[in-house]
């Protein structure tokens, strides 16, 4: 058997399973604190892109927009950018990080986001906001090249790259968590406080499960301070959970600052959390405690409960963020299950020197295919046309009229997530997140079963 990767074989995207770069940078950009990005772009680029958000997190937040209309997009746009900062300062007097995010038209147009960067700073500034700490931070996502996933991580290096600043030595680990969600942070804090390892994660968006409070509504914000960022260069340690959710900033401290780093795997199962602990133990000295021995212990009861009856050589599918993808993989195959389809929604060159895509063709026993620059359609196409047998997809909404089409059971795992109630506050990552995960595949399963009346008898030999 091989495990076979291969870019998409025809040209246009039906169904794509990711959006643009600005999104991504938009996502990190709401796990700053103080900060509200500027999206110089029509105004499209910020209200679908923010209903995508807000519909996954079922939050309020802020993203302002230049809101470009034609004779920007044919003449130029820069004035635009120059109002909406003018605008923008005066009705949030705490805002204190723009990130200004160019998306394709404006990229197309060549507008000199940089230059007018400078310009603000020199006039604008200084002149009606005199003694106001305001950071103009340009970020470069055209729409028409990379993915979301890129997006975030362009701009999580930039962050980093404009505010770290050396000074004396913090005694934390900097975390770059990725594309994650509250209850993922959650569950990473937790791990960190488990090990008393004093870290500062970054672009954390745990506030995003706000509360509904007596004094009013919330607007949700991320915890990442100015602080945060400026503190990076001092840390004794960079921990990078993701290899393209990151890992650009990670590189950047590195080679800039002298700092370790360590970059994955993503802690998805019990092998990559145990991973984790280890790069931790490493980066720290610290032990991992018999609390965490424990916890781990649990999961693996948990697992061991559901692996071999109803688990075992179950065919799954798929799609995602990288990292996200090849950390389910790798799980399902430690679950006994059999990956044969991953869905990779960009064509991003270092897929090929992925040491976890090249573990998993040296090392699957079954057939497996690893699509790049694939689109919802490669998913659609072999269970209909190519007569791809699958017991369970996971992927995130955007795939499940193919599921609910092909009746085919699915775990909603991922972003955008909008037709499940509240699966931003359960992890994926850790081992509450592995349990959660096996957990959720088995009931998929279950109910897949009743509903086909498939087997339900084994639901009764407990």
């Amino acid at each position: 058997m091989s495990c076979e990767l291969k870019v998409k074989d025809r040209a246009g995207v039906i169904n794509p399973i990711f959006t643009c770069q600005p999104a991504g940078a938009q996502y990190a950009s709401i796990g700053v604190k103080d900060c509200i990005g500027i999206v110089h772009g029509g105004q499209g680029c910020v209200m679908f892109v923010r209903l995508l958000i807000s519909q996954h997190l079922k939050e309020s937040f802020e993203i302002a927009s230049s809101s470009v209309h034609e004779d920007g997009a044919v003449f130029g746009a820069l004035d635009r950018v120059e109002t909406a900062v003018d605008v923008l300062l005066m009705r949030y007097p705490h805002v204190r990080v723009v990130p200004i995010i160019t998306t394709c038209s404006t990229e197309v147009i060549g507008d000199d986001v940089d230059g007018v960067v400078r310009k603000l700073n020199e006039g604008l500034l200084k002149e009606k906001f005199p003694g106001r700490e305001v950071h103009l931070i340009p970020i470069h996502t055209p729409s028409f090249v990379g993915s979301m996933v890129t997006g975030y991580d362009l701009t999580v290096r930039e962050f980093v790259k404009y505010f770290a600043q050396k000074t004396v030595p913090n005694g934390k680990i900097n975390l770059l968590t990725g594309w994650a969600n509250p209850g993922d942070v959650t569950a990473l804090k937790h791990l960190l406080a488990e090990m008393q390892v004093d870290a500062t994660v970054l672009f954390e968006i745990e506030d995003f499960d706000s509360p509904l409070m007596p004094s009013g509504n919330t607007v949700s914000h991320g915890g990442t301070t100015i602080e945060d960022l400026t503190g990076t260069a001092n840390a004794i340690g960079t921990l990078a959970l993701n290899r393209y959710e990151g890992a650009k900033a990670a590189r950047y401290l590195e080679e800039t600052f002298h700092i370790p780093t360590i970059i994955g795997p993503s802690p998805i199962g019990i092998r990559n959390t145990d991973t984790l602990l280890q790069n931790l133990q490493q980066l720290t000295g610290k032990p991992i405690p018999a609390s965490l021995v424990r916890q781990r212990g649990i999961a693996l009861d948990a697992l061991t409960d559901l692996v071999h009856m109803f688990l075992a050589d179950k065919k799954v599918a798929i799609y995602g963020n990288p990292d996200l993808v090849i950390g389910l993989a790798e799980f399902c195959l430690d679950l006994e299950m059999k990956p044969v389809l991953l869905l990779l929604g960009d064509d991003n060159a270092g897929y090929e020197n992925d040491p976890r895509i090249t573990s998993l063709q040296q090392n699957v026993q079954h057939k497996m295919e690893i699509i790049t620059n694939a689109d919802l359609w490669e998913l659609e196409d072999r269970i209909t046309n190519q007569h791809l047998e699958l017991d369970l997809i996971l992927g995130h909404s955007k795939g499940r009229f193919t599921a609910i089409d092909n009746k085919i059971p699915m775990v909603r795992v991922g972003f955008p997530t909008y037709d499940r109630a509240g699966l931003y506050r359960h992890p994926v990552v850790g081992y509450a997140g592995a349990i959660w995960l096996a957990e959720q595949m088995a009931n998929a399963l279950f109910t897949d079963m009743e509903y086909k009346k498939n087997k339900e008898w084994l639901l009764n030999v407990w």
